[in-house]
């Protein structure tokens, strides 16, 4: 009765109420007829009795007969799932590994030991049985990264790797087929690239036709041969203009490479007197083709706005990669553009209640004379124009020119940061002159209110921190100074009996040329002797220039004792550095770079100095040879080929010298 009574035993869904009140109904209602029966009549109250008995006892039968079945189905089934987990912990393809607290092996299932074969690796650490694994394992741990999944390398397989500590197990799954399908898909996205002649029209106006022919043939033999060589497509849509197709995995080659084709074809059309130069934008990394195409012409437009033989490659959300570049901006022959842009400004000069004409931080006379040029060109169309410049806080250099247009009576032409703020409007235009970065501009507040409404002149390579959507771009590299593009519009405005520029005035820009070309001697064109001679032809004094660029005796004496420390890095770059708790000028600093490089067997300069309590700047100079543009935009800065220079914030004067050598290591290991 004690087995029956413990084979009773009813599992959980068995004890439910509701089936418990149904079984309960039933008998009740059983028991209920055989007494209704055995009042009407016994014999059949007795015959109804014993179907109650008989249903009870089925019953009873019943549900033992159900808990047992359902006993019986529960234990199979926790057997079941039980041998499924770990027939799948043993044979399934997943590799497990458990380890003791001092990070020993104890278990690996038999997936696992495929990948570290017949090893003895009980008791063992990780380690010692696979040393790549063991420094895998190492770093996960070092990173707390745990309970994360991890993808990892390790041998010629990748897998992802979750380390549960707490519990001292591995898990590694190989997945190394999905790797490489999804390699094989970044792989083969598409890269578009646009191709540009920089200086086709100017050198074909003055060729034959069977010269120009001869050319055009070379450049699309030369190109196709390299598109080739790199299984790329190549198609010519325009006399000057290509577009090109490649898989991402041969643009990397062509990277390898570093677009040697611009080297070639430049170096090969000098001999023939006939010097191309290429400019190319090349993107990729999205889903639609529209926005690799606008990128590839971003990029292109970037790469012009350089100064152009250069490549410019650049993924959306990851900094520009540059190729190139290793050549002076090429002069043009021609001044439409300069027209072009003067007639533009007019237009924009007419929707502007006011005009404000901004430069860089610390503006030098090329900023400065270059603002005034723009607002007399303002004035002279009838809108209100200013210079941005707190006129109490400037360069000597500036702060001479200051005195003497006070004298003169035209400080009116300048305006306080403060007062351009109070009196912008949503209808006032910012000009920024010799400068396109927007975080070294002269007031960022006034940036802030006028971004939408933005003109930028200036004759600076343009780098990648570049204003959206300004409403006119005026950027020439080619051009020794502002001053120099400057004095060109000014030659395009209309003559109204008066002169646009006071003496002064002309004076004022032509020591911004005089400036920025190094007396004349550095950038320096034919069109920057034509705009000196213009300036000269109004008015401008070369005696007034030189009394305003004359040095200061404590400017001269920091310039002499920085000079001083020069050093010299690989046999031909010259490296000064200031004191580090001591804060000299950048115009001193500049100087000093510029009094190096007139040394025998100095191709390049660099002067460190500190600027502020935070901040360190290097000005770099050089012949051409060096491009200390790229070295500068390694950290951080720009500027040109050969005059370029970078801030950089919370460093010493010793970590920003190891930042620069270490710049111009690798711009030397890239152009071996």
């Amino acid at each position: 009765m004690k087995d029956f009574v413990k084979k009773l035993e009813l599992p959980e869904f068995i004890k439910d109420s509701r089936l418990t009140a149904s079984v309960v109904i039933v008998i009740f209602l059983s028991l209920f007829s055989t007494v209704i029966g055995i009042m009407i009549n016994p014999f059949f109250g007795l015959a109804m009795l014993l179907i109650f008995i008989l249903i009870a006892i089925f019953t009873v039968y019943g549900v033992y007969i159900l808990a047992g079945n359902a006993n019986n189905f529960a234990a199979n089934l926790s057997y079941r799932i039980k041998r499924s987990e770990q027939e799948a912990m043993i044979k399934m393809p997943l590799g497990i590994l458990l380890y003791d607290s001092n990070y020993h092996i104890q278990w690996v299932n038999p997936y696992l030991q495929l990948y570290l074969k017949d090893q003895d690796l009980l008791g063992r650490s990780i380690a010692s049985v696979d040393p790549e694994l063991g420094q895998i394992f190492q770093t996960v741990l070092d990173d707390k990264k745990t309970n994360e999944n991890r993808l990892v390398q390790w041998g010629k397989h990748k897998f992802e790797m979750t380390v549960q500590d707490k519990l001292g197990v591995v898990y590694l799954l190989d997945i190394t087929r999905y790797a490489k399908i999804e390699e094989k898909y970044q792989a083969e996205r598409l890269a578009i690239g646009q191709i540009f002649i920089d200086n086709y029209d100017e050198l074909s106006q003055g060729m034959h036709d069977q010269e120009l022919t001869l050319m055009s043939s070379y450049v699309q033999n030369t190109l196709s041969e390299y598109a080739s060589r790199f299984n790329a497509y190549l198609k010519r849509i325009d006399e000057d203009h290509f577009i090109l197709l490649a898989h991402v995995q041969d643009l990397k080659k062509i990277e390898e490479d570093k677009f040697s084709v611009l080297d070639k074809v430049r170096l090969e059309t000098s001999r023939n007197n006939t010097p191309l130069t290429l400019s190319i934008g090349i993107a990729y990394g999205s889903d639609s083709l529209n926005e690799i195409a606008d990128q590839a012409q971003s990029n292109l437009d970037l790469a012009l706005g350089r100064g152009g033989d250069q490549v410019v490659l650049r993924v959306p959300g990851e900094e520009a990669r540059f190729f190139g570049g290793k050549s002076n901006p090429m002069e043009k022959r021609t001044r439409v553009r300069a027209r072009m842009v003067s007639q533009a400004l007019q237009e924009i000069f007419k929707d502007a209640d006011q005009i404000f004409i901004v430069g860089h931080q610390r503006p030098d006379m090329d900023a400065i004379g270059g603002g005034i040029g723009v607002a007399k060109i303002a004035r002279a169309h009838g809108t209100k124009a200013s210079v941005v410049l707190d006129t109490n806080h400037t360069n000597y250099d500036v702060g001479r020119l200051v005195s003497r247009m006070e004298k003169a009576g035209d400080l009116d032409l300048f305006i306080s940061p403060e007062d351009a703020l109070s009196q912008a409007t949503s209808n006032s235009l910012l000009i920024m002159v010799d400068h396109s970065k927007y975080s070294i501009t002269y007031s960022p507040k006034l940036y802030e209110k006028l971004k939408n409404r933005l003109v930028i002149i200036d004759h600076h390579r343009r780098g990648e921190e570049f204003p959206e959507n300004p409403m006119l771009i005026y950027i020439e590299p080619y051009a020794s100074s502002t001053c120099e593009l400057v004095t060109e519009m000014i030659e395009y405005q209309p003559q109204r009996g008066e002169q646009l520029l006071t003496d002064l005035e002309a004076t004022a820009m032509l020591a911004g040329i005089t400036v920025d070309s190094k007396e004349f001697s550095l950038r320096t064109g034919t069109r920057t002797f034509d705009a000196a001679s213009y300036l000269r032809s109004i008015g401008a004094d070369s005696a007034v220039v030189s009394d305003l660029l004359k040095e200061d005796l404590d400017s001269f004496m920091q310039k002499a004792k920085l000079v001083a420390t020069l050093k010299m890095y690989h046999d031909n770059i010259a490296i000064m550095l200031g004191e580090d708790d001591k804060i000299i000028d950048p115009i001193v600093t500049a100087q000093a770079a510029d009094m190096a490089l007139s040394l025998e067997h100095v191709d390049a300069s660099f002067a460190v100095t500190r600027r502020k309590k935070d901040l360190v700047g290097i000005s770099a100079r050089s012949m051409g040879d060096i491009n200390v543009q790229v070295i500068m935009e390694k950290l951080g800065g720009g500027g040109h080929l050969s005059n370029a220079a970078t801030q950089l914030k919370d460093v010493t004067i010793e970590q920003a010298q190891a930042q620069l050598t270490q710049a111009i290591d690798e711009y030397i290991e890239e152009n071996e």
